[in-house]
């Protein structure tokens, strides 16, 4: 069953008055049949738009729900896609409002920055070609669902639950780095809070990249030269309080670090 215009209204609604208000909303199980990821990815449509008439600009893409571990914490089984605008972007060190998130839960990840446009995703090889460099990457997610209480639809409809983004500042290119091979250590103030490897992002960031290259294609808005593309969770998430600073070590791309307030 698909929503009609009046739930994809409603569940447009819902979601931008919890990311103005700052008051997480109830899950969108009464406006979205559970599934109906075309659907979803309407209300996010429909909200990029707004964000777009409003001044923002679309910098990159992220693709969300590539660890298994992450898949396991939420509770879905696929991944997902959002876009990242430029007012989520902080430099490596940056300090970060906690205020301007509800439920922040802080990610590693490798980053790609596109040399060229992606119109063949024929497999790994073909977008490995695409690619400038590859960064470092702390991904910041957030959920205006009350208690990450979500579905694929939800995160779907909810910009792939995204928050804010922070790149190391130094980027290697591929011909100095395997992605499959990275393996990455996660600290919150000194202490390891998350441990992983390029192949569990689905098996290989590589292809992370190649899954959302195609499924952009298929929707007409192809990857291109100059996106920067977030390419998913490289082991679990950490919740994120005020006044935390996180390190994520990716070898050998580098080190990159996000710094909250202490405060909202």
């Amino acid at each position: 069953m698909t929503a009609g215009t009046e739930s994809i209204d409603a569940a447009v609604e819902r979601l931008e008055l919890a990311a103005t208000s700052g008051i997480a909303c109830a899950p969108l199980v009464d406006l979205l049949a559970d599934g109906d990821i075309d659907t979803a990815y309407q209300v996010q449509r429909r909200l990029t738009e707004r964000r777009l008439a409003a001044g923002a600009r679309i910098v990159g893409r992220k693709i969300g729900l590539t660890s298994a571990a992450v898949q396991s914490q939420i509770g879905v089984d696929r991944p997902d896609f959002g876009v990242l605008f430029d007012d989520m972007s902080y430099a490596d060190g940056e300090l970060i409002p906690v205020g301007r998130l509800l439920q922040p839960k802080a990610e590693a990840e490798v980053a790609f920055l596109l040399a060229r446009d992606i119109d063949d995703a024929s497999g790994p090889a073909v977008v490995r070609a695409a690619i400038a460099l590859a960064f470092p990457a702390l991904e910041i997610v957030d959920s205006r669902i009350a208690g990450w209480k979500i579905s694929i639809t939800d995160t779907v409809a909810d910009n792939a639950s995204s928050g804010v983004f922070v790149v190391g500042a130094t980027g290697t290119p591929l011909a100095e780095v395997e992605p499959i091979d990275v393996t990455m250590t996660m600290r919150r103030g000194g202490e390891v809070v998350s441990t992983g490897t390029g192949a569990d992002c689905l098996g290989d960031p590589l292809n992370a990249l190649a899954w959302l290259a195609a499924a952009l294609i298929e929707v007409g808005t192809p990857l291109r030269a100059g996106d920067l593309v977030l390419s998913g969770a490289l082991g679990p998430m950490a919740a994120v309080r005020p006044g935390d600073v996180f390190e994520a070590g990716i070898a050998p791309l580098g080190t990159v670090t996000a710094r909250f307030s202490g405060k909202d």
